[in-house]
Formats: structure tokens, C-alpha cells, sequence
């Protein structure tokens, strides 16, 4: 019996690059796809969020001579591409998918609308929720929150290259240790940075408890929504 029936997971666009130094890779596409098929056969309800930062960053505006408003809804557009490849991939394993995009472009994607995104979901469909918040200024982890309080999932499970949250960069401090648990405060005043404050905050307010654990791990979401202890809660 699955741990949670609803989820919200939320990938980097960077996740999709695999070893390559930009676009996607077919390969991390085929093994999400699977992971995310894995948890779909047990019964559980998938809404899925993606960055945008494998094709286009919102880099410094002094760097591109590009405005943050229009940078950011050129890392939306991006995360529409990704949203339509993840589509692509996980069609291919027999999922059946709704690509809802917060910007219109109605030839490829629906509008998002959260009452059609929970009945799609109720249908065992997996939604992707693209374009983020259709706002500039905000980020994919921000949305990822937003849409997870909104379609009422029970969990953001936020995959990411390593497997929980540390005391310190682990890629960089070798003496850094793992949190099991952590709490939102505790993550304020320790400052670990697991999504930018506006995304954290939202989670917390609503109660909202999200798990960051290691999505390249095979059967690592599987053992996660079968209640398994993977990666760091922050509740």
C-alpha cells in the first residue's frame, strides 16, 4: 500500500541534461519515465514539474543585455520543451499525459486549469505543469509548490543529483552529514538552501512537507512513495 496517494515531483531542467553539457538526454528521459510509470502502477496520482535551465537560464541581465522579465518567460517557454519531451517519454512506456501550460499556446498543451488538472489526475493521468507560474520573477520550485497546495498533493518530492539535504555542500565539504528529518525552521535559521523562500515559504504555511532525495537513483521514488526512508523530510 503506497504511502501517498497524490504527489507532486519536481525536477531541475538540469536533471534532463544527464552528462551532457546542454539539451536533454534520451536516456534520463527513458529511466524517469519508467521511475515515474514504477509509482503509477501501485496507483498513485503523479503531477510532475520542471525547470528550464538544461536550455535557457535566466542568466545575469548585465551578461545578456536581456531584462529579467523577458528572461524568465524564456526559461518558461523552455520548461514547456521540456514538459513536451517528458510527454514524449513517458507515452512511450503506456502512460497516458496532460501537458498544462500557465501561458496559452493551446496547439500543444491545455491551459492550466486546476479543476481539469485534479480530474485528469483522478483518471490516473500524469499532468506536467508547464510554463511555471506563467509569472516572471518566480521560479520552477516556486510553482512546483504553488500547483502541489493547489491540486492538494500530500507530498513534494523534489529529485535532485544528490541524495537528501547536508549541513554543508556535499559536492564540496566531504565532512558535511545527512539530515533524516529537518524541520522548516530548523531550515531557516541553519539557512540550507532547498528552494528559494518564496516556494519554501508557501510549503510551510500550508503544511506542506517536501522530500529532496536522489531521483537518479533506480527505484529510489518507487521505495520513497512505498514509505521507504530516502533522501531528507522537512515537514
Amino acid at each position: 500500500m503506497p504511502k501517498y496517494k497524490r504527489i507532486l515531483l519536481k525536477l531541475s531542467g538540469e536533471a534532463l541534461m544527464g552528462s551532457k553539457n546542454f539539451g536533454m538526454d534520451s536516456d534520463v528521459i527513458s529511466q524517469y519515465a519508467r521511475e515515474i510509470k514504477s509509482v503509477t502502477d501501485l496507483g498513485v496520482e503523479v503531477a510532475l514539474v520542471i525547470g528550464g535551465g538544461n536550455i535557457y537560464r535566466g542568466m545575469n541581465e548585465a551578461e545578456t543585455g536581456i531584462e529579467r522579465a523577458h528572461g524568465d518567460y524564456m526559461g518558461m517557454l523552455a520548461t514547456v520543451i521540456n514538459g513536451m519531451a517528458l510527454q514524449a517519454g513517458l507515452e512511450k512506456t503506456g502512460l497516458f499525459t496532460r501537458l498544462q501550460s500557465a501561458i496559452k499556446m493551446e496547439q500543444i498543451a491545455e491551459p492550466y486549469i486546476r479543476r481539469r488538472a485534479i480530474r485528469h489526475l483522478e483518471k490516473g493521468r500524469v499532468v506536467i505543469f508547464g510554463a511555471g507560474t506563467g509569472n516572471p520573477y518566480f521560479t520552477t520550485d516556486t510553482a512546483g509548490s504553488l500547483r502541489a497546495i493547489e491540486i492538494s498533493a500530500d507530498v513534494i518530492l523534489k529529485g535532485t543529483r544528490v541524495d537528501g539535504v547536508y549541513t554543508a555542500d556535499p559536492e564540496k565539504d566531504p565532512t558535511a552529514t545527512k539530515y533524516e528529518e529537518v524541520s522548516y525552521q530548523e531550515c531557516l535559521t541553519k539557512n540550507l538552501r532547498i528552494m528559494d523562500m518564496t516556494a519554501f515559504t508557501l510549503c510551510m504555511e500550508n503544511n506542506l512537507p517536501i522530500i529532496v532525495f536522489d531521483m537518479n537513483k533506480e527505484g529510489n521514488l518507487k521505495k520513497l512513495v512505498e514509505g521507504e526512508q530516502i533522501g531528507t523530510l522537512i515537514r
